[in-house]
């Protein structure tokens, strides 16, 4: 589980310090000298430990897509990236512009070694690799907190603002998005129930609150269709039969073959049969085609997070 990050402290501790030597125009004394030190970094608490992160470090590397939309959304540049199916959003990713530094889940630590990055933000489908990163550069472990991923994302963005002085652009943005969800909650409040639904293969998994995908239910308040328990990554296997007999107000669909850019029956063609087109959710037009690369392998980013509170707000509207 993701610790509370206490960096805000020690990085303000240390600029106060910097700044009074300055002002003095005298070298520091043996009181002080800790803290200058310290002036150029940020001790980090994440998910695999504690780490001293350079502040605004030049060659950054990133298997974190939340986090890369993050940096994006901030207008920080980024150098190394996974070979991924970016989203629309961070397509420019994909080109040769950015160091390609191995795959979702398998890094390339020769890559990696040679590019001499300052700073490495790794995901959970890299956890495993944390030691090794670290012998390269100093690691963070930004991914969200699946039991509290709402204020895992807040908090992981506030860390990326604070590492690259970027604090007063985050509280804006968090500000907006903040008032975003709750005009998103007033509408869900008559919009009725919903189910999440993800297709890969030709079949469906269903997820519900608490889940990967629970910022319908558990941030903008959707209420859920169906008491869904299943906490595996790719949800609940079900039947069209078991969708028919919930019968949603509202159906959100995950295409997780797009997402992977796996071919297969895209997730229209896969509900198109007469069990799922006879629930409320088909009838009253209220199926809403999630951009699966956004919620499957980004999710929570700065932009992003925007991007999916939209699509749901929409879908309800």
């Amino acid at each position: 589980m993701k610790t509370t990050m206490k960096s805000r402290l020690l990085a303000g501790t240390a600029l106060v310090s910097l700044l009074a030597v300055s002002a003095c125009g005298q070298e520091t004394d043996a009181a002080a000298e800790p803290a200058a030190t310290e002036a150029g970094t940020i001790t980090v608490e994440h998910t695999q430990g504690t780490t001293e992160v350079p502040v605004n470090p030049e060659v950054v590397y990133t298997f974190d897509l939340g986090a890369l939309d993050t940096l994006d959304a901030l207008g920080i540049e980024v150098d190394g990236v996974p070979a991924a199916n970016f989203p629309e959003s961070l397509s420019k990713y994909g080109s040769d512009d950015y160091a390609k530094i191995g795959s979702m889940k398998e890094p390339d630590f020769e890559a990696i070694s040679a590019g001499a990055p300052d700073l490495i933000i790794m995901s959970g489908r890299t956890a495993d690799s944390y030691e090794e990163f670290s012998k390269i550069a100093p690691t963070i472990n930004l991914s969200t907190d699946a039991a509290d991923p709402w204020n895992s994302f807040i908090e992981n963005t506030e860390i990326i603002g604070e590492i690259f002085g970027k604090e007063a652009e985050v509280e804006d943005k968090l500000a907006a998005l903040d008032s975003k969800v709750e005009d998103t909650k007033a509408t869900a409040a008559d919009a009725g129930n919903g189910l999440i639904i993800m297709t890969s293969g030709g079949e469906m998994t269903a997820y519900g609150a608490g889940s990967r995908f629970g910022l319908i239910h558990d941030v903008l308040g959707v209420a859920t269709a169906a008491d869904i328990k299943s906490e595996a990554q790719h949800g609940e296997s079900v039947s069209f039969e078991y969708v028919a007999e919930i019968n949603p107000d509202n159906l959100f669909v995950i295409d997780r073959d797009v997402a992977v850019g796996n071919a297969g029956e895209v997730a229209s063609a896969v509900l198109d049969n007469e069990l799922v087109m006879g629930t409320k959710a088909a009838k009253n037009d209220r199926i809403t085609m999630l951009d699966s690369s956004s919620w499957y392998l980004v999710g929570y980013g700065l932009n992003n997070v925007d991007a999916m509170v939209s699509a749901v707000q929409d879908g309800i509207s």
